[in-house]
């Protein structure tokens, strides 16, 4: 049995009329994987097959699109396609994360109705300083950053009291998702200012072409899954990825090796839990409203993520806003969606009706 999962698309506001697509044809849209491609860029073929398989079982007609740096080749074949939904998987362009925006953009200017974030959003959360800037406006904790400037930002809020500016420091990069770049020697202990700016130089290059130094959090990493519904946005079942039989002094960061790299002790000792002490419940509680906010700041739509660490005075701190997760069926979202009982179609279904709305400029 198919399961119904019509969905209404929202259309400019010179037509209201609200129409309902069953068996709709939809174009599964990813960036090109070029050969030699790391795991973090392949994954997206993953997802994309497992999308196209679910679109396929709840009875739509699906076909893949690739886009790269040619975007005249992709408007062409949306143009011959003629899909009524694109479902947007697009994490990098030609390897790049910060062009991740350029599909939706595209999309809005073509108006086809896309799942996911809508241009200004994957924009804002992508870029990493400008998120923290939006998190730190709303009065949201993020830690404090340091900049290639020079200058420690967001020191004077309330939410940075007690807080060590003098490092420890996590460098990182502004565009770049999936951890890359991202171990356990990217935090440096002790730099003063000119060995911090010199490693941040260093570094640059591998980590995209920009980076940051973030005030590294020494503690528990939580992530949150929020996913569109009929009655409002839903926080999955929170996860906290554990940090089991790390050494002492053997610095605990979700890395690079940690997602990707099997065979290595971080992927090893870097597993998922969704079982938590009674005593947790206020901290999670917490966790689950300061998701709910970063929805509402930056406009998600359809799905999202949040990461974050909390320190050994209990206090969170919101790491990253990623609107686009891996939909993956091994990955955090999934894991998170099967916690909250919900089917892999379940969630599609989900994600196609909050999609799919033209007036989001």
């Amino acid at each position: 049995m198919v399961r119904d999962c019509s969905v209404g698309l929202r259309l400019p506001r010179n037509d209201r009329k609200t129409k309902r697509f069953q068996n709709m044809k939809i174009a599964v849209i990813h960036g090109e994987v070029g050969a030699g491609a790391g795991r973090d860029e392949q994954d997206v073929l993953m997802q994309a097959a497992a999308v196209s398989q679910g679109l396929a079982t709840l009875g739509h007609e699906t076909v893949t699109v690739t886009v790269s740096l040619n975007l005249a080749a992709a408007v062409q074949a949306l143009a011959e396609l003629r899909p009524a939904m694109v479902f947007n998987l697009v994490e990098t362009i030609a390897g790049k994360g910060s062009l991740i925006h350029l599909v939706p953009a595209l999309l809005d200017a073509l108006k086809i109705p896309y799942t996911g974030a809508g241009t200004d959003a994957m924009f804002l959360t992508s870029n990493k300083l400008l998120a923290k800037r939006w998190l730190a406006a709303a009065g949201l904790p993020t830690p404090a950053w340091f900049t290639a400037q020079g200058t420690p930002c967001g020191k004077v809020s309330p939410m940075h009291e007690g807080l060590p500016i003098e490092g420890p420091w996590l460098i990182k990069s502004v565009w770049e998702h999936a951890s890359i770049g991202l171990d356990e020697d990217s935090v440096l202990f002790g730099a003063d200012r000119k060995g911090l700016l010199a490693e941040m130089d260093a570094r640059c290059e591998a980590l995209g072409g920009a980076c940051l130094a973030e005030a590294y959090i020494d503690g528990r990493e939580f992530n949150l899954s929020l996913l569109a519904g009929e009655g409002g946005t839903e926080v999955l079942p929170p996860a906290e990825i554990r940090f089991d039989s790390y050494p002492p002094g053997k610095v605990r960061v979700v890395g690079y090796r940690s997602k990707w790299e099997e065979g290595t002790f971080e992927f090893a000792n870097t597993p998922r839990t969704f079982q938590f002490p009674a005593q947790d419940a206020p901290l999670l509680s917490q966790l689950k409203e300061l998701a709910h906010r970063c929805w509402k700041i930056f406009d998600l739509q359809g799905y999202a993520r949040v990461d974050f660490r909390v320190d050994k005075a209990g206090r969170p701190w919101i790491l990253e806003v990623n609107a686009n997760p891996c939909l993956s069926p091994d990955a955090g979202f999934s894991a998170a969606t099967l916690r909250a009982g919900l089917t892999f179609t379940d969630v599609l279904c989900r994600i196609l009706k909050n999609g799919g709305d033209l007036t989001r400029a």
